[in-house]
């Protein structure tokens, strides 16, 4: 009897607060300062889902060959009818992945299953966004030298907006 051994392959690893502090103060003053000021609102600063809706998703995704998520940076169009709050913010979209080996080549393909002669890409999104949802309520304020309220608590960040004074995110 052969037995086949499945290697995991993990690329991240758990990090501290110092390290979560850092990333998001630096995507603050560096990415989110300036989509806010371009949307003319407060960008979105975060994408929550369920425990239950992600192993959910992980399971269904298992189901069709899926090894893998990869989570892409998106926008909302803005005049997305779906949630028109949402409409010009940013957005996080799982896609399914595939890990595919030819030789030395290792490559994670975004997975795709058929439905009928259409090609479908099994991705998930529309989480709640923050902002507009953040703990629970929509936030408040956001661009033209606003402060933004309501925003998670991690990584409290001033934001320099020169001649329209200081935020607090």
């Amino acid at each position: 009897m052969s037995t086949i051994e499945k290697k995991s392959v993990k690329v991240g690893k758990y990090v501290d607060n110092a390290h979560v502090d850092s990333a998001i103060r630096t995507y603050k003053q560096e990415r989110w300062k300036y989509n806010t000021e371009r949307i003319g609102k407060a960008d979105s600063l975060s994408a929550w889902y369920s425990v239950e809706e992600l192993e959910e998703y992980i399971e269904f995704i298992k189901e069709h060959g899926a090894d893998g998520i990869r989570f892409y940076f998106g926008a909302y169009a803005e005049d997305f009818a779906e949630k028109p709050e949402y409409a010009g913010r940013q957005t996080i979209v799982l896609v399914a992945t595939k890990n595919t080996n030819n030789g030395d080549l290792r490559a994670n393909k975004d997975l795709y299953v058929r439905e009928g002669n259409e090609a479908k890409l099994l991705a998930y999104n529309l989480s709640n966004i923050c902002p507009p949802y953040c703990s629970g309520g929509p936030a408040t304020g956001g661009g033209g030298g606003k402060t933004v309220t309501n925003v998670p608590e991690v990584g409290v960040t001033l934001i320099d907006q020169g001649e329209k004074g200081l935020s607090v995110i």
